[in-house]
This record gives C-alpha cells, sequence and structure tokens, in this order.
C-alpha cells in the first residue's frame, strides 16, 4: 500500500510540474505578433494624424515645415474657407442621394431575401437569387457606359435622380446575400407558430424577421452608406453642373490650375468623414454583432 501511495504521488508531482512549466511556456508574451500590431497601429494612425493636423495649417507654411509636425498657429481658416465654398450644398446633395438610395435598397433588399429564404415558388425565386448574385461578379467600371446611356435616354442625367437609380441597383445584390443568410438562420417554428396565430406575410415579415435581423440591416445599411457616401466615379460620370455634385467632387473646387491647397482639401476630408464617423459610433454595436454573427454559429 505504500509502494503504491509512494507512485500515486510521484505521478501527481510529476503531472503538477509538466502543468507548470506549460502554464509558464503558454505566458510567454508574444513579442512578433505585439511588433506586427504596433506597425499596423502606425500604418493606420499616422496618416489620420497628418490629415488633422495639416488641416489647422495655413498654406503658407505647409511646405515649409515638418509635416508631422503640429502647427505652431492653428488656424480654423482652411475650415472657414471650405464652409463659405458651397460646402453645405454639396453635404446636403450627398445627403439625399445617400439617404435617397440606402433606404429603398436596404428595403427591397430585405423583402426579396425573405421571399427567397421562406418563399413557395422555388425555382422562380432561386433564378432571381442567382441573379442577384451575378450582379457580385460585376463591376461598377464595367457598366458605366451602359448605365450612361440608360440615364441618358431616361432625360436623368445631371440630377440627384440619375445618381439614386444606378446606386440602389448596385447596392442591392450584396445586400440580399447578407439578409438572406441570416433570415434562414431564424429557425422555421418560430414563422410557423406566426402563422398559426394568424398573421400574414406582411406581418411575420416586419414583426419577426426584422427584429430577429436587425444588426444584419443595420450592417448593410452602414456599409452601403459608406459607400454610396464616398462614391466618386457615378457622380464623375452622370453630372457635369457645380451644384449636382457630392462631397466627393468637391475636393476639385480647392485645386488650381498650377498648385493644391492641401489644408483645405485636407479640411473638406475631415468634414466629409464625420457624418460617417457619427452613423458607426450610433450603430457600432449591431454592426459589430451582425459583421461577427457568422463566425460564433
Amino acid at each position: 500500500m505504500d509502494v503504491t501511495q509512494t507512485k500515486e504521488r510521484e505521478r501527481t508531482a510529476a503531472s503538477g510540474t509538466h502543468r507548470r512549466l506549460n502554464g509558464a511556456r503558454g505566458e510567454r508574451p508574444n513579442w512578433l505578433g505585439g511588433l506586427v500590431s504596433l506597425l499596423w497601429l502606425a500604418v493606420v494612425i499616422i496618416p489620420i494624424y497628418w490629415i488633422v493636423i495639416t488641416s489647422f495649417k495655413a498654406q503658407s507654411s505647409y511646405y515649409a515645415t515638418n509635416p508631422l509636425a503640429p502647427p505652431t498657429e492653428p488656424t480654423l481658416a482652411n475650415y472657414r474657407m471650405v464652409i463659405e465654398s458651397d460646402f453645405p450644398l454639396y453635404f446636403v446633395n450627398s445627403l439625399i442621394v445617400t439617404i435617397g438610395a440606402v433606404v429603398p435598397a436596404v428595403a427591397f433588399s430585405f423583402m426579396a431575401a425573405y421571399a427567397i429564404v421562406r418563399g413557395n415558388a422555388g425555382r422562380f425565386l432561386r433564378g432571381v437569387n442567382s441573379l442577384f448574385l451575378m450582379g457580385l461578379a460585376i463591376p461598377l467600371q464595367a457598366t458605366i457606359i451602359p448605365v450612361y446611356l440608360i440615364i441618358i435616354r431616361l432625360h436623368l442625367y445631371d440630377s440627384l435622380l440619375g445618381l439614386i437609380l444606378p446606386s440602389i441597383a448596385f447596392a442591392i445584390p450584396l445586400s440580399v446575400l447578407v439578409l438572406s443568410n441570416f433570415i434562414r438562420d431564424v429557425p422555421k417554428e418560430l414563422f410557423e407558430s406566426m402563422r398559426l396565430d394568424g398573421a400574414n406575410e406582411w406581418m411575420t415579415l416586419w414583426r419577426l424577421a426584422f427584429p430577429l435581423t436587425r444588426p444584419a440591416v443595420v450592417t448593410v445599411t452602414i456599409y452601403n452608406a459608406l459607400q454610396i457616401w464616398n462614391g466618386f466615379l457615378l457622380p464623375l460620370i452622370l453630372t457635369q453642373s457645380p451644384d449636382k455634385r457630392t462631397l466627393p467632387l468637391a475636393l476639385w473646387t480647392f485645386q488650381g490650375q498650377y498648385s493644391v491647397n492641401v489644408p483645405a482639401v485636407l479640411a473638406s476630408v475631415v468634414l466629409t468623414t464625420l457624418p460617417i464617423l457619427i452613423l458607426y459610433v450610433v450603430g457600432r454595436r449591431q454592426l459589430l454583432s451582425g459583421l461577427t454573427a457568422g463566425f460564433s454559429k
């Protein structure tokens, strides 16, 4: 009995030593990962820092000072110049185009995704889904000439509506793909119980599917708003009047024949980024939950 107990104690001591060694080995800091993280942080932070501090510099002192040095005499003249150069008009145009495209695109995509996942006309809806998926493979640059000709035929050239309609079309495919995957994850028993309670498809859509897929709706809304707000190619091709410009095109206002007012351009970039930043702060929780939901299932 004593020999058995002694062997048990030796095995226990050996296993405890092994665990301590593994624990000590596992607690070693990951220097390589930390270094790569710091390098990536610098790649992201330094350009943002440069944009912000340069927007407070005077144009006369921009080329005479260190680009990364903070301004010795900060000034708001660049922001004042941007606001006085029809910036509110460009802001309103971008806001109209973004809201006018995102709201219909997300609403239509949500209803289409619900019909594809829970609809009864299987072959037809599968064909529609395949058509939407084909839209993901066609880049905007490859269709800009047909889109331009269609807008000309519809007499919508140089109008905000001419920017809204193509933006809706290009926002739908990805939105349908994301929303259909989320609706597919909702248990069928919930839909059946709603129908047994006498709810029609419209009530089931907005009272059951919409609340359960709200993170996905917020995700596609923010993503599409970001893409349309920063869109440059469509406003460049489909508009020509200064009063129809959006914010990305407004940067041309500060480009002269022989020089560019860099501090004013960067002040315009800061003001352009603020609405998207506010939108992210408001919906960041649902945005992150929507982006990471697929990895937790």
